[in-house]
């Protein structure tokens, strides 16, 4: 097994969240391939219904069981898990009461819907406690079954509600056996096996949720971990190129001479593609600022950041290994 120093040495338990549209599931994806490589074992989990998870790896919808669906670089495999709330139910009452016979019966009433609604948080004590069980469970040689667990959870807005899970049941069980499973689950959440990274892009608004959300988690008590800048492009212009452009003082003329030198186009042909050509430097230029200043906004945080570079051919299973080599490579895993 593959033995290395990281940043999150300790961390068995990843939660990923982010803002939609952020590649969220894509970079806990690749997390977890990073993870499992060198030998490991890593469990991926879904808790949103979506059934992303099984998407990214091209492989047909996920059933309530740990499967493996990928191997790792240089050995290791990746499992996969779909959290049914429903069964998740089951599992509870078998658990605590003997009673899963009666559950099914239950919940062909609806009674999962029915509590959920009445206390909001009972689902993601239901979610989040699946998830901490993988993390906690042991073989027969005592040893732990998975070496970490990623857990691709709620976007940024509600991933402190979603993990404060103590909080969320105190109105409904302040003795018992659910009180005990939340107290259970909130002791693995605020620990230091526990990080929760931030997945964003150089943007004003995911990068500004992100922020609010790692506020939100220190005032939980909850263990943040490192913010990805996911979908980074290179800049390929010199840093004064980029600066004169921004103030308006590219020269289109001198452009125009440049293409005509180096036979490209000629007369007015040379002078529309260098006009062309101008605008697209100034956009690049004034994108390229914009991500400096959300760069500048991160740094206030405090926390460990990397970068993940825009795949210029989509994330395919080719890609996601490309990122996860990326995310090693920078010492996260």
């Amino acid at each position: 097994m593959d033995s290395r120093d990281t940043d999150w040495d300790g961390v068995r338990l990843h939660v990923v969240t982010g803002k939609g549209g952020t590649g969220k599931t894509t970079v806990a994806a690749a997390l977890a391939l990073a993870l499992a490589a060198g030998g490991r074992k890593v469990l991926l989990v879904e808790v949103e219904g979506r059934q992303g998870i099984a998407q990214i790896f091209d492989r047909p919808p996920l059933p309530y069981e740990e499967r493996r669906i990928a191997v790792a670089p240089d050995g290791g495999d990746v499992y996969a898990l779909a959290v049914d709330p429903e069964e998740a139910m089951l599992e509870y009452m078998e658990m605590f009461y003997g009673m899963r016979t009666a559950g099914r019966a239950l919940t062909k009433m609806g009674i999962v819907d029915f509590a959920t609604t009445v206390a909001p948080g009972f689902r993601d004590v239901l979610v989040t406690g699946k998830t901490t069980e993988a993390v906690r469970r042991k073989g027969k040689n005592g040893r732990r079954v998975y070496d970490a667990v990623v857990l691709d959870a709620p976007p940024t807005g509600r991933v402190a509600r979603f993990l404060n899970v103590t909080k969320e049941v105190a109105g409904l069980a302040r003795v018992g056996p659910i009180k005990n499973h939340s107290d259970l689950v909130s002791g693995v959440l605020k620990s230091p096996e526990t990080a929760v990274h931030f997945v964003t892009l150089l943007e004003e608004m995911p990068v500004q949720e992100t922020l609010d959300g790692i506020a939100e988690l220190r005032a939980a008590g909850l263990p943040q971990g490192g913010i990805f800048l996911n979908m980074v492009r290179e800049s390929l212009l010199p840093q004064a190129v980029l600066d004169t452009a921004v103030k308006g003082g590219f020269d289109v003329a001198e452009l125009t001479l440049g293409l005509k030198a180096a036979g490209l186009a000629d007369g007015d042909d040379a002078t529309k593609i260098a006009e062309a050509l101008a605008e697209e430097v100034v956009e690049h230029a004034r994108r390229t600022a914009i991500e400096r200043g959300e760069r500048a906004s991160l740094a206030e945080a405090a926390v460990p950041q990397y970068e993940l570079p825009l795949l210029a051919d989509g994330v395919d299973l080719a890609g996601l290994y490309e990122l996860a080599a990326s995310i090693r490579t920078q010492g996260v895993a």
